[in-house]
């Protein structure tokens, strides 16, 4: 983890995606506001970095199937003001850039820092970068906590004789279809999906209840038993559908 200032930092930024890119790795770039987001990802497409911005205005689907792009390595570079909601797992990321990070806010909390700067932490030269001029609370117990779990990491590696390993990308079928989204969803991810989807079409839903019936046997076995419920619901939903039966 490290702390640069303010003053260049997008110039800053921008170098350390060119190291990535050059490399074949992904960069995450959380911003504060949306205005900062666009100007930023206008600023690097005016550069050739291939990036895109994930904003509130985009579907639940479509979320996933820019998140499956980054991953497919469509483009390098993801813009987006919060990152934390997308159940991210993107092995492929080397890099996170938190600008304006000793900005207090729930963006800028301890929490919200050790998740966003855990979205590198898979990469075997996972990296984060915060922007700032101040060092605040939430940022020291942020990187004290991120610390603390590195250390447990290394150790537990040592002493089962585990070597990290760059992550080897598998081809996919970069034609999702709801079915091939909600299987890179778990089940908290899917519930947002299914508002989405009233219309699904009768032949997938039997693929998709056994699907369901498999994250919902998941989440009970972690104890999850909202979660297990919820998904019982939709199961139950698509049942009737399925029979003709009104919901």
């Amino acid at each position: 983890i490290f702390v640069r200032p303010t003053v260049g930092q997008v110039d800053d930024l921008l170098a350390e995606i060119k190291q990535r890119v050059d490399c074949q790795e992904r960069v995450l770039v959380t911003t504060l506001t949306k205005r900062m987001a666009e100007d930023l990802t206008d600023y690097l497409q005016e550069r050739d970095i291939r990036v895109s911005y994930l904003h509130s205005d985009i579907n639940s689907i479509e979320r996933i199937e820019i998140l499956q792009a980054l991953r497919q390595g469509e483009f390098d570079v993801l813009v987006g003001v919060n990152l934390l909601r997308e159940g991210l797992d993107l092995p492929e990321v080397s890099l996170v850039a938190i600008l304006d990070a000793d900005k207090e806010g729930f963006l800028r909390a301890e929490r919200s820092l050790i998740q966003t700067i855990g979205r590198a932490a898979r990469h075997v030269r996972g990296q984060a970068i915060m922007y700032a001029d101040t060092f605040t609370k939430s940022m020291r117990k942020a990187i004290d906590e991120t610390n603390r779990r590195r250390k447990i990491q290394i150790e537990y590696n040592s002493q089962n004789n585990i070597i990290p390993q760059p992550i080897r990308k598998t081809a996919n079928n970069p034609i999702l279809t709801f079915l091939d989204v909600s299987r890179r969803l778990n089940a908290q991810q899917f519930e947002a999906v299914f508002e989405q989807v009233d219309d699904v079409p009768l032949e997938k839903i039997p693929e998709l209840i056994n699907q369901l019936e498999e994250q919902m046997k998941e989440a009970a076995k972690t104890l999850e038993f909202e979660t297990a419920a919820k998904l019982r619901d939709r199961i139950k939903q698509l049942r009737d559908k399925l029979l003709g039966n009104p919901s």
